[in-house]
């Protein structure tokens, strides 16, 4: 499956929820290290869009046909009264300019997107795939 999208800037609240240690320690295991403490919001429509909720369906966010993607529960948490909610992660390979890196689609349990794919990554991706707001950027997911 590949998901063509334009970056775009989110509520820049990602790291709130990036940062805890209960969430790091499951993405070690999912995409190999710790992720970079935000995501990269990437706006889809059309054919990338259909695809995405096939994502969003096998996360069990919508009704419809899922994917055939593997998916990875990310487990939520709490902690000193603060509920963290769960998430689903798909592994995949995100490209620009020439560029590849691993990374991870993240679909949160609860989130007020639908239209907007959220991708993780060891790495800060804005800055390792020089990325700025309304590039096109394509991701990978087998």
């Amino acid at each position: 499956m590949r998901i063509h999208g334009i970056v775009s800037s989110g509520l820049g609240r990602a790291h709130i929820f990036m940062s805890q240690e209960h969430y790091q320690s499951q993405f070690k295991t999912i995409i190999g290290g710790g992720a970079w403490p935000g995501t990269l919001n990437v706006k889809v429509e059309g054919e990338s869009l259909i695809q995405y909720k096939k994502l969003r369906v096998s996360a069990g966010l919508e009704e419809g046909e899922g994917s055939d993607i593997e998916l990875h529960p990310v487990k939520g948490f709490d902690r000193d009264g603060v509920s963290f909610g769960g998430a689903t992660a798909f592994l995949a390979t995100i490209e620009s300019k020439g560029a590849s890196h691993d990374c991870a689609v993240l679909i949160p349990d609860l989130t007020r997107h639908e239209d907007v794919v959220e991708v993780i990554a060891e790495v800060f991706l804005r800055e390792s795939c020089s990325l700025v707001d309304g590039e096109t950027v394509s991701i990978v997911l087998e």
